[in-house]
Parts: structure tokens; C-alpha cells; sequence
């Protein structure tokens, strides 16, 4: 891929004079034109060899540009609180809302390239990650983002003719150190993984931009140029929805489905529920503590009808827990700031820690239910919602986090009722609204909605619990038992053999230097003769 960088490309100090007043303008409208539209985020990829001017580029993007609608996103070794979440968590954080562009200085591409540069991942993981990778781009584009991904070429020969003029200049000498010359050894095996990645995440929707860096008026001039006819026509651009393929129609013409083969009959008496709640919430309470739950986190989804008893369920769990360990999330119409990113956007910055716990209340599935229902997205939206969607638990699932769907099914007739009574208790009225009568008039299109969600989300790694609520005490009991049952089987359940690419690894120097020195002890260990041992506690010997 790199043949078209590697032909000596220059462009002289008069033509670069003569062309760069007429871009920065160009540039400069395009720019004022997408922060008062607010109606696209651009994200800016700036990645390539080392020394090719990746530093360069950025500084004169912000020259060019107007500062103050930029923003530039670096990524380094992860933290601790981004590593004890998916990989992908730090990216989501970061995204650029409409109206505004964000250029990021190392990315999503970084990590597996070096990983597969130290062996960490093998090729067929390497093709794992750029699926994920494409998938995520697909995601965004269909949005309405830009996503502008440029790769700065350098031959070796020009990599080390950068490295020695950098160093011999006093002022730019600190820029190159001893890693930097170690990565010029490791030449050959970058431009093979990174032409072969490059190669399989070069998509129709965001499609790489290959840019030779040996001349530094070439490398800006390129890459400004992109960026500005790139914004021009985006914003030139009539937002004209894609045409959608139909809905898939129900196969249920005998009339039954997931929701009515349920037996909303079933009920708990008070005594028995009164026993169980207790044993099941002692339960809970253990496997919180347990420590194996240090390397997982947990997500708990709660869907279903208007009054099905969703807030009494969670007030159950949560009575089990350490108040320090779990998030109560509602969910309710996005925000301005939620509508001006993706819509997954603001249940990736809830993810819990390790050891913690998330409760969502109401959740992602909003897209497919009463965004689909109510006309509050295209019928494009919620169809690509679903794989987004299955992407999405995946990527929770391979990090270590366990995800536990619930979806609480009443009848017509006990909702009925329990509006009413809504209505007349007074610590209970705020919870029935105008919007609340009005959706059981759509009462069948939900059921519909409800039933392909099902289907097309209720996945091996994360599958749906339908609850019979018509009665609560069966359906909290119902609930605690899963919760329980799933969290012992994920803590039960021993560490599979998975790529390294799903998680962030701890690459910085510290924990490098801390594996060093634990391999060293362990290596110097010489086992205790039985003589040598300690005395046990509350011994006479001393």
C-alpha cells in the first residue's frame, strides 16, 4: 500500500507560499460552516512511522485552523481506570461532538499493531481486532461522522536520515532517544503488519489516506487538502436517508410468540417470598465480595412495559449491596450533549470498574423499542441498531464484564391496574404520566418490536430473561435467582484462552519493570526445608 509514498514526492517553498493562503481560507469556512450546523462530528487519525511528522502535521492543523473548535486526543499507555474497562471504553469517552473536530494522536490502531509487532497477537487476532475496528468506523459514519484516517509514510532510509538530523540540532536533539533507534531495528516487521492491517481496515466508509512524510510542505499541503475537500462536499451534502430493506415480518400467524407463551399466571405467596427474597439477597450480598469478582465487573439491563415493576426489582438488588459498589443508571430522553453523539455514546461512559456493578434502568435497547415505534429514528437506525447492539455486549463480555438482560412482561390488564392505582396513591402518582396512556394505544406495535428484539439480541454470550410480572414477588424472586445464578457461573467459570487484543494490556514501564522483578524472585525462590517454616498462629514456638 505504501508504493505511492515512496516516489520522492516535494513541493517547492514558492508553490507551497503560492497554495496555502487559499487553503487555510478554505479550511477556515469549512470549519466556521460545520461548528454553526452542528449537525456533523469529524475525527481525524493521525498515525504512520516514527520521525514521519505525525507532531508536525497536528501543529499545522492547529496554524491553519481556527484552535478553538479543535481538539487533539493522545493515547498512551492506559491508565488504571481504563484498564479495568474495554478496550474500546478511553475512544467512546473521547469522540468529538457534532460541530466540532477531533484529531487523535495515536488511536484504536495503535495498540494491535504493536501488539502484533511483539508477538502479543497473532495474525488471526490481528484480523479480529480490524473487524472490530471496521465495524466501530461503520458505526460511526453511519451516524453522520467523518472519520478522516491518514497514515504518514517514511522509507527506512528516510526514517534514519530523520532520526540523525533531529538528533544533531540541540533544540529538536530530546525528541529522539534510545527507543526510537531500537523501533528502526523493527522496521521491516512494522511495514509488513501495519501494510497488512491497513489493507484490511481500508473500507469504503473510511477509507485510508496514505501520505509520504520525507517533505514537510507535501505532508501538510496533502493533508490539508483532504481534510478540506473532504468537509466541503460532506457539508455540501443533503441529508437524504439510505433506503432500508423491510422489516422482517413475524412468523407467528398461529398467534404465539415469546411474549404469549409466557405464564403471566404464576404466582409466589407472601410467606415463601418473604423466605426466598432473604436467602437470595444473603446470596447476593456474597458473591459481591467474593473475590474473584476483582476481575470482572457486572451490568445489569432492565427493560419492560410501563408499570411492570422495574424500579421495585432493582430497590431488591440493590438492598443486597454495598452502596460504594453499584450505579443506579435511568434512562430517559437523550440529553443535548447525548444527541450530539452516537447513541451508544452515553451507556459506554457508565461502565462500571472491576468489582463494581452498573444497573441500567431502561437501557441501549431504546433504539429498536420506542425509538423504532414512536418514528424518533429511520427505519435505517434501528435496523443497524441491532448489530451495533450485539457488538456492543461482546465487547463488554470479552473484557470480563457479565451482562444479565431482564425484559418484565405484564398483561393489559394488570397495567390497566396498576395505572389507576398509580393514580391514586399519592407517593405514587409522579410515576404515571400522559405518556404513559398514551403507549398502551401502541400496545401491539411494542409487542411486536419486543418480540424481534428478542430475536435478533438474545445472544449465546447474553441472552434475554423474560419475567412473568403480573405477580412481584415472583418476578423479584425470579430476577434475584438469574442475577445470582449468572455471577456464579461467570466466577465459577475458569479463565479461557482469549486474544490479547480484547483488552488493553499494561504496557507501561512501571508494570514492565514490576514483571521483571516478580519473574526475578520467583526464579531466586528456593523452597523451605520443613524446619524452616513459620510457626502457625497461637504456637508456643518462637
Amino acid at each position: 500500500m505504501f508504493e505511492s509514498a515512496e516516489i520522492g514526492h516535494q513541493v517547492s517553498k514558492a508553490r507551497y507560499k503560492e497554495l496555502v493562503p487559499g487553503l487555510r481560507e478554505a479550511l477556515l469556512e469549512a470549519q466556521a460552516t460545520l461548528f454553526t450546523e452542528k449537525k456533523v462530528p469529524v475525527l481525524i487519525l493521525i498515525s504512520g512511522a516514527d520521525g514521519a511528522g505525525k507532531r508536525e502535521t497536528i501543529s499545522v492543523l492547529y496554524e491553519w485552523m481556527d484552535p478553538r473548535y479543535l481538539s487533539t486526543l493522545a493515547f498512551e499507555a492506559p491508565t488504571d481506570e481504563e484498564r479495568e474497562r474495554p478496550a474500546m471504553w478511553r475512544y467512546w469517552r473521547a469522540l468529538p461532538p457534532k460541530g466540532r473536530i477531533g484529531i487523535f494522536s495515536g488511536s484504536w490502531y495503535s495498540d494491535p499493531i504493536r501488539m502484533r509487532i511483539q508477538g502479543e497477537l497473532s495474525e488471526r487476532g490481528l484480523d479480529a481486532r480490524a473487524a472490530q475496528i471496521n465495524r466501530f468506523e461503520t458505526m460511526l459514519v453511519n451516524e453522520g461522522a467523518v472519520v478522516l484516517k491518514f497514515w504518514i509514510h517514511l522509507t527506512k532510509e528516510a526514517q534514519r536520515a530523520r532520526f540523525e538530523m533531529l538528533q544533531s540540532d540541540p533544540n529538536t536533539a530530546w525528541r529522539v532517544t534510545p527507543w526510537h533507534w531500537e523501533r528502526l531495528q523493527t522496521y521491516d516487521k512494522l511495514q509488513e503488519v501495519s501494510s497488512h492491517f491497513l489493507r484490511m481496515t481500508n473500507t469504503a466508509t473510511a477509507p485510508w489516506v496514505i501520505v509520504e512524510g520525507a517533505d514537510d510542505r507535501y505532508r501538510a499541503l496533502k493533508v490539508g487538502q483532504v481534510i478540506q475537500s473532504t468537509l466541503t462536499e460532506r457539508l455540501a451534502r443533503k441529508d437524504t436517508p439510505p433506503a432500508a430493506n423491510p422489516p422482517l415480518p413475524q412468523a407467528d400467524v398461529d398467534g404465539l410468540n415469546v411474549l404469549s407463551a409466557l405464564d403471566l399466571t404464576q404466582t409466589l405467596p407472601d410467606k415463601a417470598y418473604k423466605a426466598e427474597l432473604a436467602q437470595l439477597q444473603g446470596r447476593l450480598s456474597a458473591l459481591a465480595r467474593d473475590p474473584r469478582l476483582r476481575a470482572h465487573s457486572v451490568v445489569v439491563a432492565f427493560e419492560g412495559a410501563d408499570a411492570a415493576g422495574k424500579g421495585g426489582a432493582i430497590r431488591r438488588i440493590t438492598a443486597a449491596l454495598d452502596a460504594r459498589q453499584f450505579q443506579v443508571v435511568p434512562v430517559a430522553a437523550p440529553t443535548e450533549e447525548e444527541r450530539a453523539q452516537p447513541h451508544l455514546w452515553r451507556f459506554w461512559r457508565h461502565l462500571p470498574r472491576l468489582n463494581h456493578m452498573t444497573i441500567f434502568d431502561r437501557t441501549w435497547y431504546g433504539r429498536v423499542l420506542v425509538e423504532r415505534v414512536e418514528g424518533f429514528c429511520s427505519t435505517v437506525d434501528w435496523q443497524r441498531a441491532y448489530s451495533e447492539i450485539n457488538d456492543f455486549e461482546h465487547e463488554l463480555v470479552q473484557a470480563g464484564t457479565i451482562v444479565v438482560k431482564f425484559w418484565l412482561q405484564i398483561s393489559q390488564e394488570e397495567q390497566l391496574r396498576r395505572f389507576k392505582e398509580r393514580e391514586q396513591i399519592a407517593f405514587k402518582r409522579f410515576k404515571i404520566t400522559e405518556e404513559d396512556w398514551r403507549n398502551r394505544d401502541k400496545w401491539e406495535a411494542y409487542q411486536h418490536a419486543i418480540c424481534d428484539m428478542v430475536e435478533r439480541t438474545s445472544t449465546g454470550e447474553v441472552p434475554w430473561t423474560l419475567v412473568e410480572s403480573n405477580d412481584k414477588n415472583f418476578a423479584r424472586v425470579k430476577i434475584l435467582r438469574t442475577l445470582c445464578e449468572r455471577m456464579e457461573e461467570a466466577l465459577e467459570k475458569a479463565p479461557e484462552a482469549t486474544e490479547p487484543a480484547l483488552q488493553i494490556p499494561n504496557s507501561s514501564a512501571k508494570a514492565r519493570k514490576a514483571s521483571k522483578v516478580a519473574k526475578a524472585e520467583k526464579a531466586a525462590k528456593v523452597p523451605k526445608t520443613k524446619s524452616e517454616k513459620p510457626a502457625k498462629v497461637g504456637s508456643k514456638k518462637k
